[in-house]
């Protein structure tokens, strides 16, 4: 009973959520606390188990990302790689969406999907600001891409974190397993976005001259408080490449990080807060203890178990219904939680499996269905919400439906590419 209590109680909350009737912060603030209220998430321990509650990993990275952001942000340099980013381009729409999501998917791998749109958003922002078009597409397009190219590494998407810890799979073992089946599909989705963005693209030619004709260099507005900041940025974005040397994790490092920035920029740390965007820290904050509420009940473990029982031998099969029901159910549970409660599950299947490769292959499916399950919807992974709260910060608001409705296509396409990828790998 209190399992199906549960799964009304996150259906009716993602109900308003999808139809944006009331502010999603108040949805899942209210949810979470009827789930707590009457014990169908698990209580104190939501606030101190990563697998079973908020996952503080998440909540601190982005903090420490977003307190980073929030210094660069002063120094000019947004705008100056947006004026660069556009006189590349030409101001050419397709080419500058191209030039925006090769950026992003090359970095996502290295830096964490979640860190790479937090340090391109801003940017795309304000170039396309600057050439007075939507940015709706460019944003959406990014998140995308960034859900697709974090796919490749161990590092690049949180979810594989969790099932390389879980699976002790290295960062060699996810380049190369998860890599070249990431190059195809991203390739694929780039020549893709022409005709699904197509009735977006627009190009104004006084615009267009009137950015080409800016100098970039005059928007760095203080050169040794750049130069301190990058220096320390730099100093991030190894930390984060060197995650298996170090054993530290991203929060720690983003954390450091973020306490670096302040103390070498001496700003004034209201100013930088009030650049936190808090109302999505929530947001999370209450998503997790929902999908708690689902693994408390059972309503997760339950779905596990069905999908073990059908397996029956048939080991393709369970890769197959990994990969699919992953990416269905990540779409809307949030692919954190979710891969954080099936694991076990998932471990339990491999097991069963009659060799090392069968085994791997399991994996693989489950991990490559929860990365491109990630774009199923607008708070399937953290990236999109993070996004979309800049975004909406900006004044181009992007809606549940407006992004999903590419999302759920990219995801299919990605899917489908996946699975025969899989076949032809692990089973032929």
């Amino acid at each position: 009973m209190s399992a199906v209590v549960a799964l009304a109680i996150f259906s009716v909350a993602f109900f308003f959520i999808a139809t944006e009737k009331v502010d999603k912060v108040k949805v899942v603030l209210v949810a979470a606390a009827v789930m707590l209220v009457f014990g169908l998430a698990p209580g104190a321990e939501v606030w101190f188990s990563q697998h079973a509650g908020v996952d503080w990993e998440v909540i601190l990275l982005l903090l420490g990302m977003m307190i980073i952001v929030g210094v660069l942000k002063q120094t000019g340099l947004f705008d100056y790689l947006a004026i660069w980013s556009a006189k590349r381009s030409g101001g050419r729409p397709y080419r500058l969406m191209v030039m925006l999501m090769l950026i992003t998917a090359v970095a996502s791998p290295f830096l964490d999907n979640v860190t790479t749109i937090m340090l391109v958003a801003p940017v795309t922002v304000v170039v396309c600001n600057r050439l007075h078009i939507p940015a709706q597409p460019y944003l959406i397009a990014e998140i995308l891409a960034s859900n697709i190219g974090g796919a490749a590494t161990l590092i690049g998407d949180p979810p594989n974190i969790i099932i390389g810890s879980r699976a002790g799979l290295t960062f060699t073992d996810f380049l190369v397993h998860m890599a070249p089946i990431v190059v195809v599909i991203f390739v694929v989705f780039v020549l893709f976005t022409r005709v699904l963005f197509r009735k977006s693209f627009q190009y104004n030619p006084e615009h267009v001259n009137a950015v080409l004709a800016l100098q970039e260099r005059r928007a760095i507005t203080d050169v040794r408080l750049l130069v301190r900041c990058l220096a320390v940025l730099a100093v991030v974005v190894l930390a984060f490449s060197l995650h298996s040397v170090l054993h530290l994790d991203p929060s720690v490092v983003a954390l450091v990080g973020a306490g670096l920035m302040l103390l070498v920029s001496r700003m004034d740390v209201t100013e930088v807060l009030n650049e936190v965007e808090w109302p999505t820290l929530v947001f999370f904050m209450g998503l997790f203890v929902m999908v708690a509420g689902l693994g408390h009940t059972g309503v997760i473990s339950t779905f596990g178990d069905w999908v073990v029982g059908q397996v029956d031998g048939n080991f393709f099969g369970a890769a197959t219904a990994l990969l699919f029901g992953s990416a269905i159910l990540g779409a809307f549970f949030d692919n954190i939680p979710y891969v954080a409660s099936m694991a076990p599950v998932v471990e339990g299947l491999v097991a069963e499996a009659p060799d090392e490769r069968t085994g791997q292959a399991l994996w693989w499916a489950f991990a490559l269905g929860a990365d491109f399950g990630g774009n199923g919807t607008a708070v399937a992974a953290s990236a999109n919400v993070v996004a979309i709260g800049i975004a909406a910060r900006s004044g181009h608001r992007i809606s549940f439906w407006q992004f999903t409705r590419y999302g759920i296509i990219v995801t299919t396409m990605s899917c489908l590419i996946a699975w025969l990828y899989v076949w032809l790998r692990y089973f032929v």
